[in-house]
C-alpha cells in the first residue's frame, strides 16, 4: 500500500489505509547505545559538579587570604612610621635619664631642672601609651632567654649568677607592634666563664 501509485490509491484508496505501527523505535539508537551515552552524561555531570565545587573553594580560599592581607595591611601599615617613632621615644627616654642625672648630682637641683624631668617623664609616659594604645609594646628581656627572633646579641658577659643563654644586659629596646617584632633588642647574653 505504501508503494501504490497515486492512480491506484485513487481507484482503491479506501483499502489502502494508514500503516500499521512497527514494534521498532523510531530512533535509530539501540537500548545499549542509549544506556551507554545516558552513563557518559552522568559521568560529564559529576566531572562538572566536581569542578564547580573546587573553583567555589578556590574561590573562598582567594577571598580568606585577600581579607587577612587587608586585616595585616591595616595592624601593621604603620611599620615604618613606629619604627621612626621609637627612635625618638629612645632619645626622650635617654634626656629624661639625663636630666635625673644631673639633679641627683647636684646638692640642691634647680626648679627649672626639675620641671624639665618632670615634664620628660610626663612625655614619656604619654608616648608609651598611645604606643601601648596602637599595639606597639617595648620588650624587657632582661633575665628572659635569649631568642633570635626578638634580639640581637652584641656581646657575651660572664654568667655570674644567671644561667648561660639569658640575656644579661639591653642596650637597646626592642620593639613588637601586634606581637611583630619591628626592632630587635640589642642585648649582652650571659655564658659560662671560662678559667
Amino acid at each position: 500500500c505504501a508503494f501504490s501509485t497515486a492512480a491506484q490509491q485513487r481507484s482503491t484508496g479506501d483499502e489502502c489505509g494508514p500503516e500499521e505501527p512497527s514494534e521498532e523505535p523510531k530512533h535509530p539508537l539501540s537500548d545499549c547505545a542509549l544506556e551507554h551515552k545516558a552513563i557518559k552524561l552522568e559521568e560529564q555531570v559529576r566531572d562538572l559538579t566536581e569542578r564547580y565545587r573546587r573553583a567555589l573553594a578556590d574561590s573562598e580560599n582567594v577571598r580568606r587570604r585577600t581579607q587577612k592581607f587587608v586585616e595585616d595591611a591595616k595592624l601593621f601599615g604603620i611599620q615604618s612610621f613606629c619604627r621612626d617613632l621609637v627612635e625618638v621615644a629612645d632619645i626622650l627616654e635617654k634626656t629624661a635619664e639625663s636630666a635625673a642625672g644631673h639633679a641627683e648630682q647636684r646638692s640642691d637641683p634647680s626648679p627649672a631642672l626639675q620641671k624639665i624631668y618632670e615634664g620628660l617623664s610626663l612625655l614619656e609616659a604619654k608616648l608609651q601609651s598611645v604606643f601601648a594604645k596602637h599595639g606597639l609594646q617595648k620588650m624587657n628581656p632582661v633575665g628572659g632567654r635569649y631568642d633570635p627572633y626578638e634580639h640581637e646579641i652584641i656581646c657575651h658577659v660572664p654568667a655570674e649568677g644567671m644561667r648561660p643563654g639569658t640575656v644579661a644586659l639591653v642596650t637597646q629596646d626592642g620593639y613588637k607592634l601586634h606581637g611583630r617584632t619591628i626592632r630587635h633588642a640589642l642585648v649582652g647574653v650571659a655564658v659560662e666563664a671560662h678559667e
